[in-house]
């Protein structure tokens, strides 16, 4: 459980493009509580995914900071912008349950980051 929140959290750092706030923390106990989900195979709504977030929270002894819908509803957001999370009728669940390497390899790696390569060698070939 310690290795996996400790990826979750590196895959979050290295998404992040500005200082982190204390409510930005709450993307990693919502990946993780979609991860947990994962196992049984279930979606779920965005309040389900705030209540798993603030009881998860609470058995860590952690502050209930940055856990209001919206934050929740937003920091979802953020997991889809990175191919991690998908939404389907308004229900959340990682991308087809797949296993976060796999959705490295597949979505991330040869989807947003060569993507994100492209943009920066088209922009270096412009100013030769």
């Amino acid at each position: 459980m310690d290795l996996q929140r400790g990826l979750i959290d590196l895959i979050v750092r290295c998404e992040r493009r500005v200082s982190a706030e204390l409510s930005d923390y709450i993307i990693v106990d919502i990946l993780q509580v979609l991860l947990d989900a994962k196992k049984s195979r279930k979606a779920m709504n965005s309040e389900e995914v705030r209540e798993r977030v603030i009881k998860l929270r609470k058995s860590q002894k952690l502050t209930l900071k940055g856990v209001a819908s919206s934050n929740v509803r937003r920091q979802l957001k953020r997991l889809r912008d990175i191919f991690l999370v998908e939404k389907i009728q308004n229900e959340y669940r990682i991308i087809e349950f797949e296993e976060l390497h796999i959705l490295f390899e597949k979505r991330i790696k040869e989807v947003y980051l060569k993507s994100i390569l492209e943009r920066v060698s088209e922009y270096f070939n412009s100013l030769k």
